[in-house]
């Protein structure tokens, strides 16, 4: 399963050169966009408090992170596009059905939690309506990363019931991995539609999948492929300066591995993990959303929906905001 998912990769890789071949190579530049992006994921919103229960992010693009030594490794480098040099900061946890057991509750979820950053590329090339996004994440799984002394102070604050078993959750290990993302348009109606094609692959010790899928847009909105959704405000000549749309993604995947549920692969010390064999091999995951875009500033809540990840479980949902600013 990895060596396929390694060589898909690779093909990736190719498919990049290959595109760069085609364009002159004087047609590169870095993006002068600078942009936060912030979201908060909790599945609260719809009244449960089961495996993926929070989630938070911070996203910023810069241009000055182009003279990154990271990006040495990153595909895209040779594409002749509009680059977008960012770098993104996770945190997720996880939990199993029911919380106020304050025991391990076998052929269920483990609790596990992890935190780590993404220093990314995006290769950008709206003339071909298509993307190149490569990232390296670094960072750690495990009690370090403060999910029951988080999740603990926030079901206090809200007078809710306790989590009692985040002494056996998944123990601490390293996160390191490389992910590939390409996107390409399918269709287009007029200028107040899109369908993208999307595919991706991820190599490493927290994940290891590919998936493929698509993402359906319609409203008032500027073309995908024309910037990264909002820009500076140098750079939003000839753009609709208000944007209001309903957006949806479908997306399969074939998961090799997943930390969160088997276990780090350095430490093989964790008190309760799945077995491989628990594990559903095939994982289908929706969401939709509208997005509000004036200027510099976006909001976008979502909704998502996924289906069962291991044998036993259960489809689940969650709600998550993103509040974007450029600047």
């Amino acid at each position: 399963m990895r060596y396929w998912l390694s060589t898909l990769l690779l093909t990736f890789a190719l498919t990049e050169i290959g595109l760069a071949q085609k364009m002159p190579p004087d047609s590169s530049v870095v993006s002068p966009d600078h942009i936060i992006v912030y979201s908060f994921a909790n599945d609260a919103f719809f009244r449960t408090d089961y495996y993926f229960t929070q989630g938070m992010s911070l996203n910023v693009v810069l241009p000055v992170l182009a003279k990154s030594p990271i990006n040495k490794i990153l595909l895209g480098g040779k594409m002749a596009a509009v680059h977008y040099h960012g770098v993104k900061l996770l945190y997720d946890g996880f939990t199993p059905l029911r919380i106020q057991d304050a025991f391990i509750r076998l052929g269920d979820r483990p609790y596990a939690s992890y935190i780590y950053a993404s220093p990314y590329r995006i290769a950008n090339q709206p003339q071909y309506r298509q993307r190149l996004t490569a990232s390296l994440d670094l960072g750690f799984i495990g009690p370090a990363a403060g999910a029951k002394g988080f999740q603990t102070k926030v079901h206090e604050l809200l007078d809710a019931p306790t989590p009692r078993g985040w002494d056996y959750q998944v123990r601490n290990d390293l996160v390191l991995g490389y992910q590939v993302a390409a996107e390409k348009q399918i269709a287009a109606g007029d200028k107040f539609a899109e369908l993208i094609g999307t595919a991706r692959a991820s190599v490493g010790t927290l994940h290891t999948l590919a998936a493929t899928g698509v993402l359906m847009r319609a409203g008032k909105m500027n073309p995908y492929f024309s910037n990264l959704g909002i820009t500076s405000a140098g750079n939003r000549a000839g753009g609709q300066k208000f944007q209001l749309y309903a957006q949806g993604r479908l997306e399969g995947r074939v998961v090799g591995y997943n930390a969160t549920m088997q276990g780090g692969i350095l430490n093989r010390q964790s008190p309760y993990t799945l077995r491989a064999s628990e594990l559903k091999r095939g994982v289908v995951q929706g969401s939709g959303g509208v997005v509000l875009a004036y200027g510099g500033l976006r909001f976008e809540p979502s909704a998502t929906w996924v289906s069962p990840e291991f044998r036993g479980g259960r489809t689940h949902r969650w709600v998550q905001f993103e509040l974007w600013g450029a600047f």
